[in-house]
């Protein structure tokens, strides 16, 4: 129905080498650009969402406010504005808070090998969710998501109980020093 998409691939240091189809690139572990987004609301909270039933890794576990991967000739913001505005049905402003390696395999046989820019916006409104790609959203305070990856950590995406912790930090030794936006 709709052609595969490309993800990008990149060196260490985030320089494109180069473009593979993204289950090519799953199945070959090989490194490439992806994004996560996390949307904060004026409560503190963050907006997590529940991947759809249909997913072909990770269906149904809770992970952040949505993620992807770049395309050929997007910045990094563009991909993320575009990304939420496809799954949740909204606009928001986007920081870049930084961006990290990961590698983690998924019980299909695929792997995550990734470079991800990890972006942060607020948005206080409710969410029109995209059903061929989210099934729920939930906001919910840092601490508590903090506590229930302890507590439940096989609901959430492998690679959302590695960013949270990064994030969760960022917040941490952050959020004192920067205004709300």
């Amino acid at each position: 129905m709709k052609e595969e998409e490309e993800v990008i691939l990149v060196t260490e240091k985030d320089e494109q080498i180069g473009t593979m189809p993204k289950m090519e690139a799953h199945e070959k572990a090989k490194l490439h650009r992806a994004f996560s987004v996390f949307i904060m609301n004026d409560k503190g909270e963050t907006m997590l969402q529940q991947r759809a039933a249909q997913k072909y890794h990770s269906p149904l576990l809770w992970t952040n406010t949505c993620c992807s991967h770049q395309r050929v000739g997007e910045t990094n913001i563009e991909a993320g504005r575009r990304r939420l505005q496809e799954e949740m049905g909204f606009k928001a402003d986007l920081k870049e808070l930084f961006s990290f390696i990961y590698k983690a395999p998924f019980d299909n046989g695929l792997t995550e090998h990734e470079l991800d820019h990890v972006m942060m916006g607020y948005y206080h409104g409710v969410p029109k969710i995209n059903p061929d790609e989210v099934a729920d959203f939930k906001w919910m305070k840092p601490e508590d998501i903090q506590n229930d990856i302890a507590k439940n950590p096989h609901q959430y995406t492998i690679w959302f109980k590695i960013i949270f912790e990064k994030f969760y930090d960022h917040l941490i030794h952050n959020m004192n020093h920067e205004s709300k936006g």
